[in-house]
């Protein structure tokens, strides 16, 4: 009697916290959802992003961390990125990757099913499909106070297990994003400045051969 006492409570009590647990991850997802969906409309209304930013990758089981410093130009889904010696261009059909050292550009197409690293035309609207989000909470750090979210592919066959954002609280910019790798690989993006509505051409976003008579093509679509 005393045993099945015992497993009636013990059972009732897993009831009570898995629904307690249940709804705390509704709540905080509908709270992830809210300051994105806020994120998602400012963003949306830019004509243009121009932004400097460090894009750090680790491996802590292999003890390697680097750091290097980039610049992004983006224009609906345009985007020049320029990062350790390469500029990569999207002029929303074909990929330019230029080396200046190996006096080369490869001209491909994207390819969707490229899951790699990260498509630094969605870099601010990353969230927008594919993920569940779970909001973590109100952060400050160096004088900054930032929203943190987690975001976990719906898609388990990510290379990656999930994304953290910060989102500046004042002004809901992002402030970082961190992929957190399956085979022990971390990206992370931290934005020191951007500016928006800034004039872009489109031919921004191409790389112009005319200009580059020295370089050899190489065109692979």
């Amino acid at each position: 009697m005393k045993m099945k006492y015992i497993l009636s409570i013990s059972l009732l009590s897993f009831i009570l916290f898995s629904s307690y647990a249940q709804d705390d991850f509704e709540q905080n997802a509908k709270k992830a959802k809210e300051i994105l969906d806020k994120v998602s409309a400012k963003t949306k209304s830019y004509s243009t992003i121009s932004a400097d930013f460090t894009f750090s990758m680790e491996n802590l089981q292999e003890d390697i961390s680097e750091t290097n410093e980039g610049t992004i130009l983006i224009k609906g889904d345009k985007y020049k990125v320029t990062l350790m010696g390469v500029e990569t261009y999207f002029d929303g059909k074909a990929i330019y990757t230029y080396m200046e050292e190996a006096g080369e550009v490869n001209i491909t197409e994207p390819d969707p099913e490229d899951e790699e690293t990260l498509n630094p035309a969605t870099i601010f609207t990353i969230y927008e499909k594919g993920f569940k989000y779970r909001y973590i909470g109100e952060k400050t750090e160096n004088g900054k106070t930032f929203y943190e979210i987690d975001l976990y592919p719906e898609n388990r066959d990510k290379p990656y297990s999930r994304i953290k954002l910060r989102i500046l609280k004042d002004d809901l910019t992002l402030l970082s994003l961190r992929q957190v790798g399956k085979d022990g690989n971390n990206y992370t993006v931290v934005v020191k400045s951007m500016k928006t509505n800034i004039p872009l051409d489109d031919s921004t976003f191409i790389f112009d051969t005319a200009k580059h008579p020295d370089v050899d093509v190489i065109d692979m679509r």
